[in-house]
């Protein structure tokens, strides 16, 4: 018999391929039976619709409650097509023995070569440089002094978070002639540190001796403003800070302060603390940052792997199988 697994999101074009997508990898698996359930529907209804489902994938944003959890007996799994899950109130959820996963690293790659494109952006202050082309100012709209200016060979990369993005990011670096230092709370097996190259160091030294620190880490209680005055006050003023995991994990009221006074070099930027940014935010402002709008995970491989590790993990489910990548309340 199969298990009900539903794609819970509003009626788009975009849900529509969602849709598609997840049914072909679906129909590898009997004992899946995947339905689509328009989010926007009142919530009576929403939870008749939903009420056979063992698991309900998000395809956008959606607030669950605990009247409504409590009335899904069924639910055991909310798996994300997204490394995120800090939208999620896991702690009510397990509470009602409804576990989370993420999407296992399906964007990690795309993620990796974002933050690497960031540290190269920032810099040769290549956004200047674009604009300066297309302005009709050629070179001379790109300003700075030649200490501005830093190839990655021979700089220390710190890694902030050695999991599925932080590792793939030391792997490609090595090929950079960077030195690869990371921390992390989890103590990762020998053999998966070794193939990334990377060292173990303590944060503070991280921080204090790191000429790009980039950052790889969830969204939770423990990870919010962990990089705030203290910790920036800690990094060299040569140095660049990197941030593609989550706007919040970030100070950025001391971000900015940091920036301005020069404690620190320069910053790049793929989440910010209110998204979309707000227009008077002075990072839009600041020569010295380079921002792009939370679109790191965008890329075709980064979708079609959303939906295989997504169904496959529910297939799990549904053979009554323990599912994988499940993240624990914070």
């Amino acid at each position: 018999m199969s298990e009900v697994a539903v794609i819970l999101g509003p009626k788009s074009p975009l849900t529509d391929v969602r849709m598609k997508e997840c049914q072909a990898v679906a129909d590898n698996f009997a004992e899946l039976d995947l339905r689509f359930v328009d989010s926007e529907l009142p919530e009576s209804q929403l939870i008749e619709e939903l009420k056979d489902a063992v698991a309900i994938m998000p395809a956008g944003v959606r607030e669950f409650t605990p009247e409504m959890i409590e009335k899904l007996p069924k639910l055991r799994l909310i798996q994300t097509f997204s490394a995120g899950t800090d939208y999620l109130d896991k702690t009510m959820l397990a509470e009602n023995g409804v576990d989370v996963s993420n999407n296992g690293g399906a964007n990690a790659v795309a993620v990796a070569e974002h933050a690497i494109a960031l540290m190269f952006a920032v810099n040769r202050k290549l956004e200047m440089q674009i604009d300066s082309v297309k302005a009709g100012t050629w070179m001379a709209g790109v300003t700075g002094e030649r200490t501005d200016f830093h190839t990655l060979v021979g700089k220390r990369v710190g890694i902030v978070g050695l999991g599925r993005i932080g590792s793939r990011v030391a792997k490609r670096l090595a090929g950079w002639e960077c030195e690869l230092v990371y921390s992390d709370v989890v103590d990762h097996e020998p053999d998966y540190v070794t193939a990334t190259g990377a060292r173990r160091v303590e944060l503070d030294e991280l921080l204090s001796t790191s000429d790009i620190v980039t950052l790889h880490v969830p969204l939770d209680r423990v990870t919010r403003h962990m990089i705030s005055e203290r910790e920036l006050s800690l990094m060299k003023e040569t140095a660049i800070l990197v941030n593609t995991c989550r706007g919040p994990v970030v100070d950025e009221a001391a971000l900015i302060k940091a920036l301005d006074s020069k404690q620190i070099f320069a910053a790049g930027l793929d989440v910010t603390e209110i998204e979309p940014i707000e227009m008077d935010n002075p990072l839009l402002k600041m020569q010295n940052v380079v921002l792009t709008p939370h679109l790191a995970t965008r890329a075709i491989e980064s979708e079609y792997n959303a939906a295989e590790y997504a169904i496959t993990n529910v297939a799990r489910l549904a053979r009554g199988e323990k599912p994988d990548w499940i993240v624990a309340p914070v």
